[in-house]
């Protein structure tokens, strides 16, 4: 189950990224249809995401503290990766 989350995490971040990528040409006089299909994409791998991590909070050994900071560190970009590398990866969670 972990390494679900684990996927999702990393998932989500390239969507995020990807989304990113289509604002800079959506705002330097590109087309629009990248941020209007990556948009809400990456929208519903973020609610996969922070539900995976609700869900798996106990499991992970996370209190409310931790839980949030995982979620607004999830929100930046690179944050998926890094939650990837540093908090979810095998070593931690002895996966």
């Amino acid at each position: 189950m972990f390494a679900n989350l684990r996927r999702i995490s990393v998932i989500e971040a390239i969507s995020y990224l990807a989304l990113l990528v289509a604002t800079v040409l959506k705002n330097t006089g590109g087309d629009e249809i990248g941020v209007t299909i990556l948009g809400p994409i990456h929208g519903v791998l973020y609610l996969i995401f922070v539900a995976m991590i609700v869900w798996q909070r106990n499991n992970l050994g996370w209190d409310v503290i931790q839980t949030v900071l995982a979620l607004f560190i999830g929100a930046l970009p690179f944050g998926g990766f890094w939650l990837e590398r540093k908090w979810l990866s095998v070593e931690e969670i002895g996966e």
